[in-house]
């Protein structure tokens, strides 16, 4: 009786939600406006308001003219005075959380998330999950176990701010309503040990009625396949009433084939995009592509063509001033007082009716050692369409330029994991070669002209980027192998794991 009440005041819930969500996508550019100057009018009397003169900010333009686009190291002074427990710095007031992740040049990173944030972080999950069951007009999921494959959500405390993983954070939120169903066990959450944390968590679940999960790709797979080696059964024999995947911080397409040979069956996916730094986009359609950018949650966007981005008169353009199918830089100032943040995503718009976009990569992931510029949205169509034409099963893959090859010209190398090889690698390449070149049209004259060779395929051994991520201290919770590089310095550790 209980689970049939919750069923339905889900379903009830979920269209009252949906019904109100119609609202911000009536006209975004406008109260895309509107936010930004609200934020400008609640900052004006901080620090970095009072440097930026933010008092006489009365428009979009008169705030791109004042406020440069900035990085974590050019907002770094900052937040080491927020983390010294310091107000009125880049917000009114100290954060509630500081989000920590991991930097590459900044050692770690100390994301600011304000009492005004938190909520849109939940909002947004919660958002996902509410046009799902809508649009489904079902929410069976309701009544199984769920669930979140996620860091631990111990926190320190950095002068009185509470710090630690995004996801540990979120899991002090999780409504209650969620609570009695949701699984690990706070205690098997708390394990560091990314490998002992999924034994224990295949140990809690094996036997559980589950019926939503969530987590990113390359983790979901892990617990999966643990769960298969355990039992000898597919995923949907395990879990027969699975209903719903929610999956986020990487393109799910390329990880799409090996999902759908563990799962062996139907299970619903719904893509989402969220970050420290604010919960930007879900897919509101589960059967479309696509994913809705929340431009009502606190965050004022704006998106620098790829092309120009790092170029000193790079155009900072605005949500009305966007064209489809182009790659764009993603700048965000939020209510957590970041201003004019480039956070390191590159987006593309598919849809302006409402506005959707597709995650097509990372501003300093790419390979272009020659000038091509390849990003990893090419890279995984490519792979994807090579895939459509001559099956395999690819667990990871990462490319790198080979400059000095030790004969011929230079070449992309592809370190490649196959879960399934294809029936000849050869014919395989070839395929990929093409499909980038096709996606490419300056790698295609590089090609063409003699400058490169086509690509070379490097197979690895099973486990390699497991093996990698393990001994670099990367294994588990939100993080991920970078797919492209404009050097060699991840492909010369994946050496060892060469066949």
């Amino acid at each position: 009786m209980l689970n049939f009440l919750k069923k339905n005041i889900a379903l009830v819930w979920a269209k009252k939600h949906v019904q109100k969500a119609e609202e911000f996508k009536q006209n975004p550019e406008k109260n895309q406006e509107e936010l930004l100057l609200s934020l400008v009018e609640t900052a004006k009397k901080t620090l970095f308001g009072r440097e930026h003169d933010f008092e006489n900010i009365h428009s979009i333009k008169e705030f791109q003219e004042r406020v440069s686009i900035a990085d974590y190291e050019d907002l770094k002074p900052y937040i080491e005075r927020v983390k010294k427990g310091q107000a009125n710095i880049l917000w009114t007031e100290t954060p509630e959380y500081f989000a920590k992740t991991s930097g590459t040049t900044s050692g770690s990173k100390y994301i600011p998330i304000s009492k005004e944030a938190m909520p849109y972080q939940i909002a947004g999950a919660q958002s996902a999950l509410f046009h799902y069951i809508a649009q489904k007009n079902s929410a069976e999921f309701v009544k199984g176990k769920m669930i979140f494959l996620q860091g631990s959500p111990e926190l320190e405390e950095v002068f009185g701010i509470k710090t630690g993983r995004l996801s540990g954070i979120v899991a002090h939120h999780i409504p209650n309503y969620l609570q009695k169903n949701r699984l690990p066990s706070w205690e098997t959450n708390m394990i560091d040990d990314w490998e002992a944390k999924v034994e224990k968590i295949v140990e809690e679940t094996e036997k559980e009625n589950m019926t939503l999960i969530s987590g990113i790709p390359p983790w979901l797979i892990m617990y999966f396949e643990k769960l298969i080696e355990k039992n000898g059964k597919k995923i949907k024999q395990i879990f027969p009433n699975l209903q719903l995947i929610v999956t986020g911080g990487v393109n799910y397409e390329p990880y799409r084939d090996k999902m759908e040979e563990l799962l062996g069956g139907k299970v619903d996916i719904i893509q989402t995009f969220p970050a420290s730094e604010g919960f930007f986009a879900f897919q509101d359609d589960y059967t479309k592509e696509g994913l809705l950018l929340l431009t009502n949650h606190g965050i004022f966007y704006e998106f620098i063509p790829l092309e120009e981005y790092g170029k000193p008169n790079a155009r900072r353009l605005t949500l009305k001033e966007v064209e489809l199918n182009k790659d764009y830089a993603l700048i965000l100032t939020t209510n957590s007082g970041l201003w004019a943040y480039s956070i390191g995503d590159v987006v593309r718009f598919i849809d302006k009716n409402p506005y959707r976009i597709l995650v097509s990569g990372r501003t300093k992931h790419f390979t272009s050692a020659f000038g091509e510029h390849v990003i990893a949205f090419e890279v995984e169509e490519a792979l994807k369409a090579t895939l459509e034409k001559h099956p395999a099963q690819i667990t990871e893959f990462h490319l790198a330029p080979q400059v000095n090859p030790t004969e011929g010209l230079p070449y992309h190398e592809w370190f490649i994991e196959f879960d399934k090889e294809p029936e000849n690698l050869e014919i395989f390449k070839n395929e990929l070669d093409e499909q980038l070149r096709n996606r490419n049209t300056y790698y295609d004259d590089l090609i063409s002209g003699n400058i490169l060779q086509k690509l070379h395929i490097s197979k690895l051994k099973k486990n390699a980027f497991h093996e990698y991520a393990k001994s670099q201290g990367k294994l588990g919770g939100q993080n991920k192998t970078p797919r492209l590089a404009n050097d060699r310095k991840i492909a010369d550790l994946l050496e060892i794991y060469k066949f």
